[in-house]
């Protein structure tokens, strides 16, 4: 707390009403072996103007290095309006609004936040956001088993384009529960999942394909044709999307004929800043036919007995309403106060702010790109098209490299090696609106230098 207004009068006062000695007193069912008298290593307290030149120091030790790593968490721009609203009392302390009654301010702003979300991403119904992007793809799964009747075999396809940690999450998610979460390779010229690598399937029990678009290499699936294949097969879709690149991309309600079944994504390019890594907030849609599927809470607009408009949690299909074994989740966290933050930003930016945002990043990744693509040990991997990131192949390890830039000031990228190692020395980079026509000049430079002072590696025979 920034400022705690009780005096040792008002302490003394409280304990009184309450029949306490002492503060000490309100511990006392607390074992004297099981206490704390004091921690060791901790220094003194601080008062309020040293504790914030303490954290401002801190702060600058990490400095402010240009940033051209993506990998599922992108730096874009906030207007300061964002932040501003969001922490005002009435939405950053407010807790779930289960008493509709006094909570109708929270409960429109999510219910404008579900409308939002389905009409960017074209699904008939969305949920009241979920923990992240992870977790949303293995509710995904988890929910596609329920709601796909006419399989049975609980498998799912997993491209190796999708985010690496979405695999990991999903799979320590489902894994246990007995879902079969199979891996489709891609094409490694174009970095594309193509209908030759679902050929072994034809003819088997698959319950539903997951399709990321753009992909993790930043590469734009076949949606249209991945989509048809799965429904044709008698499998779901579930569609992963970046919610910014919805802009200019055809929504994941009208890929192929019927379009996706389930719409996650996660919600962090909407007016959530990186914050070391989160916390963020995943989105989540879908057909009304399978709403009851859906886990986590719906808002509902509806009218009281005057015939005033009104909004409530409706179908709140969760551990904490119904008996567990009927819940479709069982991970309660909602990340509500970033998926308000998200209903903002969407609703200052409008459709056309939204747009031009995205096609700045399309723009700022071909110049970055170009840029270092001219470098001598720098190429680009794949030729597919790309939204707003690429995968560059160097002639060096690049763990290295990015040390070097890190040195200079220059956060260059994510490396594949670990996740992707079929690649070789392979660097994701991403450029969006954030980044100036000067910073990429200055990136250029730096990786310039840096891949003059130390010698490639030797190719193998």
């Amino acid at each position: 707390m920034p400022f705690i207004p009780h005096t040792e009068a008002d302490v003394t006062e409280m304990l009184a009403a309450i029949g306490a000695s002492d503060i000490e007193a309100l511990f006392e069912e607390i074992p004297v072996e099981l206490r704390v008298r004091s921690l060791a290593g901790i220094p003194a307290g601080l008062n309020e103007q040293q504790v914030m030149q303490l954290m401002y120091a801190r702060a600058r030790m990490d400095g402010r290095p240009l940033n051209f790593i993506g990998a599922g968490a992108y730096e874009h721009h906030i207007p300061a309006a964002v932040w501003a609203i969001v922490s005002r009392g009435e939405f950053y302390s407010a807790y779930t609004p289960y008493q509709a009654e006094a909570s109708q301010g929270t409960l429109q702003t999510i219910y404008e936040y579900q409308s939002m979300i389905t009409a960017l991403t074209g699904a008939e119904v969305a949920n009241a956001s979920v923990y992240d992007g992870a977790t949303a793809v293995a509710e995904a799964c988890l929910m596609a088993v329920r709601a796909n009747r006419k399989s049975t075999a609980g498998r799912v396809l997993l491209p190796r384009t999708l985010n690496p940690h979405y695999r990991a999450v999903a799979q320590a998610s489902t894994g246990g529960q007995g879902l079969k979460l199979e891996e489709i390779p891609y094409v490694r010229e174009r970095g594309q999942t193509e209908l030759e690598a679902l050929a072994p399937y034809a003819g088997q029990d698959v319950t539903a394909l997951v399709i990321q678009q753009p992909n993790f290499f930043g590469v734009l699936e076949d949606v249209d044709a991945l989509t048809d294949w799965a429904h044709a097969r008698g499998a779901l879709v579930i569609a992963t999307v970046n919610p910014t690149s919805l802009a200019l991309l055809k929504p994941p309600g009208l890929w192929g004929q019927r379009g996706a079944d389930i719409v996650v994504g996660d919600g962090q390019p909407l007016g959530c800043p990186l914050s070391s890594g989160g916390p963020y907030f995943g989105f989540m849609a879908t057909r009304m036919e399978f709403v009851r599927q859906m886990p986590g809470r719906i808002v509902g607009r509806t009218v009281d007995l005057d015939g005033r408009p009104g909004f409530t949690l409706t179908l709140q299909a969760r551990e904490q309403h119904i008996r567990r074994g009927k819940a479709t989740s069982n991970i309660c966290t909602n990340q509500g106060l970033l998926m308000i933050a998200g209903t903002i930003y969407l609703a200052m930016m409008g459709a056309e702010g939204l747009e031009r945002v995205a096609s700045a990043c399309m723009a700022r990744t071909s110049e970055l790109v170009a840029a270092l693509a001219r470098l001598p040990g720098v190429r680009t991997a794949f030729s597919g098209t790309r939204f707003h990131e690429a995968v560059l192949l160097i002639d060096r390890p690049v763990a290295p490299v990015l040390e070097a830039l890190a040195a200079r000031g220059i956060e260059g990228g994510f490396d594949l090696a670990e996740c992707y190692p079929e690649l070789g020395p392979a660097l994701l980079v991403c450029a969006t609106e954030a980044r100036s026509a000067a910073d990429i000049a200055t990136y250029a430079a730096a990786l310039g230098e840096v891949l003059q002072s130390a010698p490639a590696a030797r190719k193998q025979a």
